[in-house]
């Protein structure tokens, strides 16, 4: 399998992470997993049709999907039939480049976009990169200010904050900031802190070279104790952290 990563040009970067392109080989044949991140995202399938969302979604060729934000793992199949190009947003970035429904009726599917926001094929198959760059620039505003710094808040502290300090540190009501992430990102508040407290012990464990206990792990990333570490990385990976 071959997976490569591209850098949008900087005046997307706030708004898009990556485009990515996917390609399997005759070494595949295997369902891949795929961790919460609390990004939505965009794919396009340009091999044959592949399933994902654990089986429950058929990507057709020549089709574009949206990705809504998980709250936990799914497995895709990948063969060397396979062949995906994808852009992964920035949190709340999606309602900032597209008018479609709430993020919140997104969370945990793969659903086909209609012919208006699908990508052009001919012109992902000549020049990808150019081509998605020009796209997302005609379509690109700006984005909510207040959920922008609460975002900020989040990652700086690397999900070890509480929904109450973010309220009172951004001068917004609980139920505010509640509808804020379900129209743009999709999760509720404290699930994305959670989401990235553990994408912040994942990102650890895999520089660690175990050179920190997991109870060391759990202490410096926010969780009450080693069980409680373990809980959550099984259930957004499916894997106890020893299983990693």
């Amino acid at each position: 399998m071959k997976y490569a990563e591209t850098t949008p040009i900087s005046t997307l970067s706030s708004h898009i992470h990556s485009f990515w392109e996917l390609q399997g080989d005759d070494t595949d044949g295997q369902w891949e997993r795929i961790f919460p991140d609390g990004c939505p995202g965009i794919i396009v399938n340009l091999g044959e049709s592949c399933q994902t969302d654990n089986g429950q979604t058929i990507m057709e060729h020549g089709k574009t999907y949206v990705v809504g934000a998980m709250h936990s793992f799914k497995d895709s199949f990948i063969d060397k039939q396979t062949h995906l190009l994808g852009v992964c947003f920035k949190p709340a970035a999606f309602s900032s480049l597209y008018k479609y429904i709430p993020q919140q009726e997104l969370v945990n599917y793969t659903t086909i976009f209609d012919v208006a926001h699908s990508f052009e094929i001919g012109k992902i198959y000549t020049d990808p990169v150019r081509y998605l760059n020009s796209y997302f620039l005609d379509r690109k505003l700006d984005m909510n200010p207040v959920l922008q710094s609460v975002l900020q808040e989040i990652h700086l502290s690397k999900g070890k904050i509480s929904i109450y300090d973010l309220t009172k540190k951004n001068f917004i009501t609980p139920r505010k900031l509640e509808r804020l992430f379900n129209t743009h990102i999709g999760l509720p508040p404290k699930e994305y802190v959670n989401i990235i407290r553990f994408q912040s012990a994942l990102a650890m464990m895999k520089a660690d070279n175990n050179k920190h206990s997991l109870a060391d792990i759990s202490f410096e990333c926010g969780f009450y104790d080693q069980a409680h570490f373990t809980n959550e990385m099984k259930y957004y990976t499916g894997h106890t952290p020893a299983q990693l």
